[in-house]
Formats: C-alpha cells, sequence, structure tokens
C-alpha cells in the first residue's frame, strides 16, 4: 500500500482543442506516481518549469518515504530504519503498530518520578523496535511536553525515539468492550482504590484492543520476553497482573473483562487485578506448584516462574535498597519487579550509595541515573558561596 499525497496548483492555464477553441482548465492535481507532466503553454514560463520541477522532486520525496515507511511496517524495523516526528502519531497509530509496551499512571501527577522513568527507559532500551507508550490521566490533548519540557523526565523520555507520551482517556479506551457501562456507572469519588482499580480495567482493555504487554511503572527490563501469551506467576498458583502480553482480541483477556463487572468489589484491594488474574486463569487450568526454574503451559498461555519476575519476592522488597556482598546476576529473570506499592517509607535510589537497586539503574536505566539521580544530587549540593 502506497501513500498518495496530492498537491493542487490554483494557476489557470489555456489549451486549444484542434477546432480552435479555448478552454480553460486547472492543473488540479498531481499525483505522487506522475504519468504526465502539466504542459507548459507559456514558451516564456521558464519560472512556471522551475516550479513544477520542485514540485516533482518534493513529490518523489514524498513518495520514496512512502516506501520506506510501508517497507519499515512490514520488516518490523519501523524506528531503527527512519525516525518518525512523534508529535504527528496519534495513539491508535501507534499501538495499531501492535507489540506495544504499555505503561499507565493513573494518578494526576505530570513529573514521573524517577523508578517510573527508569521503568520506561529500560523497556525502551530492551525493546528498541517496538513502541513503548506510557499513558497519563494528567495529560491533556492540549498538554504541551517535549524534549525541551522544564520537567527533567519528561525531556529525558520525549528524547528516546520509541518511547510515547499520551493522555489516558478511559472513556476512549472502554469503547466497544464491557467495561464501558461500569465506567459510566461507577463514582471515582467514591471508590475507595480507584487509581488501582482504573488501572487494573485499562491495562485489560488496552491489550484486549490492541495486544502487546503491560507493565507496572516500577518494572525495570533486563532482558526480552520471548513469550507472546503469558501471565507472571508471583508465587505458585498465584498470578500477578503488573506485567503479562497477549494478542489482540484474545478471548481470555475478554474474559477477564466480563468477571471484572460481574464480580466487581473496589473495596478489597487486588480483587480487580491479581485476584482476578488468579481466578481466570483457574477456570481454564489446573495449577500446580512450581519445582526448579520452569514454566508452566496452559490452553496456549504461558504461566511464568516466579523467578521472571519476581525473584525477590514481596516481604524482603526492601532487599532492592539494600548493600548485598554479592549482587545476584539475576540470569533467570526477564525483568524485575520493585514493589514499589511496599514501599510506604518511599526508600529512593541514592548516588553512590551502592545499593542493589542504584546498580540496577546504572545498568538498565543509565539516563534517568544520570539525569535524575546523580546530576540531581550534584546540582541540590550547596557551592561554595553558599557555604560562605
Amino acid at each position: 500500500m502506497l501513500q498518495t499525497i496530492w498537491v493542487s496548483s490554483s494557476r489557470s492555464w489555456d489549451s486549444r482543442k484542434p477546432d480552435g477553441q479555448q478552454t480553460s482548465w486547472k492543473c488540479g492535481f498531481v499525483r505522487t506516481i506522475i504519468q504526465h507532466t502539466c504542459p507548459r503553454h507559456n514558451p516564456r514560463g521558464q519560472r512556471k518549469a522551475r516550479m513544477l520541477k520542485k514540485i516533482h522532486i518534493c513529490l518523489c520525496f514524498f513518495f520514496v518515504s512512502g516506501i520506506l515507511y510501508e517497507i519499515s511496517l512490514l520488516s518490523g524495523c519501523f524506528f531503527s530504519c527512519m525516525p518518525m516526528p512523534k508529535h504527528f502519531l496519534t495513539p491508535e497509530q501507534v499501538l495499531n503498530l501492535g507489540k506495544s509496551i504499555i505503561f499507565l499512571e493513573t494518578t494526576e501527577r505530570l513529573e514521573p518520578p524517577p523508578l517510573v522513568s527508569c521503568s520506561v527507559e529500560s523497556a525502551a532500551r530492551i525493546y528498541q523496535d517496538r513502541p513503548v507508550i506510557l499513558f497519563m490521566k494528567g495529560l491533556t490533548n492540549d498538554t504541551v511536553l517535549d524534549s525541551n519540557s522544564s520537567y527533567a523526565a519528561f525531556s529525558l523520555l520525549s528524547s528516546m525515539k520509541n518511547v510515547f507520551l499520551f493522555p489516558l482517556q478511559m472513556e476512549t479506551i472502554f469503547q466497544e468492550t464491557p467495561l464501558l457501562q461500569w465506567y459510566n456507572e461507577v463514582d471515582p469519588e467514591e471508590e475507595k482504590n480507584w487509581v488501582h482499580v482504573s488501572s487494573d480495567a485499562s491495562r485489560l482493555a488496552l491489550i484486549w484492543k490492541y495486544g502487546g504487554i503491560y507493565m507496572d511503572t516500577d518494572v525495570i527490563s533486563i532482558r526480552p520476553i520471548p513469550e507472546g501469551s503469558f501471565l507472571a506467576a508471583q508465587k505458585s498458583r498465584f498470578s500477578s497482573n503488573g506485567i503479562f502480553g497477549f494478542p489482540a482480541r484474545h478471548k481470555f483477556i475478554w474474559d477477564c473483562m466480563e468477571n471484572f463487572v460481574l464480580k466487581y468489589n473496589g473495596n478489597i484491594w487486588g480483587n480487580q487485578g491479581p485476584f482476578l488474574m488468579t481466578r481466570m486463569l483457574k477456570t481454564i487450568c489446573n495449577l500446580t506448584d512450581f519445582e526448579g526454574i520452569e514454566d508452566h503451559s496452559c490452553q496456549n498461555i504461558s504461566f511464568l516462574n516466579p523467578q521472571r519476575f519476581y525473584p525477590i519476592p514481596y516481604p524482603a522488597w526492601g532487599r532492592y535498597y539494600d548493600v548485598w556482598d554479592k549482587n545476584p546476576d539475576f540470569n533467570h529473570s526477564y525483568a524485575l519487579h520493585l514493589w514499589n506499592f511496599m514501599n510506604r517509607n518511599r526508600k529512593a535510589v541514592v548516588a553512590g550509595s551502592n545499593t542493589l537497586a542504584e546498580k540496577l539503574y546504572k545498568t538498565y536505566c543509565p539516563t534517568t541515573y544520570e539525569d535524575l539521580i546523580k546530576n540531581v544530587e550534584l546540582r541540590d549540593l550547596p557551592s561554595y558561596e553558599d557555604s560562605v
């Protein structure tokens, strides 16, 4: 499929029929594949000829660009083959490329903290030929945030060729899903866990519509996930919903959305999230304990070993912020969930602390580490003039 670009010309030219009758016509449109050039009836129209030549050159450029665009989509090298003007692309256009890595921010904050930035950056580095999208509720279509933004994390993430920041518009996302009626009837002001519940719903709708991988914003990617349809075991017989991947229109995700509405109880934390995934998986699979590092598979869905994403379980989440005598290699993991929900004391990565988390930042999101951790701390240090 080739893109067709039309160029209109407002100038009328005269032509004569064989009987001498004069007719006025417009050289109205010129296609990218030019069959004939517009005739020049004025022998003195050298300027006109030069203008047409420039138009032809421009059209050829757009024609070749269209071919490269189509080739890049077919070859899966959309981002590495040619740089795209990201601000021209809509969420649906990017999502329709397929295999997106999707993150959600369902609070109103506009400045992603370092852990969110690290999660997005690490995914962008691991999946360089796939779009990485951060949907943010605080963004609107009128928000202007780019690589020159005063928000440091926005500037950092916007500079990455395969990272996209889009508004999270839930009513649009829930169209043509079982979640739309629930969304229209629920009152967010009355919901105890709305930030989490709305995120649980949004991730299901996006993956069902467009396919790809959903990740929580406290997941650091360390190597590609080889599975197409998968759930992540948090422990034996219990599924997380913090990271999962499916192709578009997968029946399991549709069934999850229906059960989300049928069994909805926003007062129970996780009822629409990990507990939903677990109870739906149990309806089609006989879940057993994991032994060693093997994965389980059922109904063409891979149920991945806890070592893949949760090598440090949630009761020991603080180990990420400890100094280790010998750092783990995580050879059996695809990504690491840092359990930010458990981090109520707001432990943070500190430059020079030598903690495991700092080493992960240095390795998998070095730009975030330099710009949002190391350089920020250097800027905050008092200068000589301030100290005297």
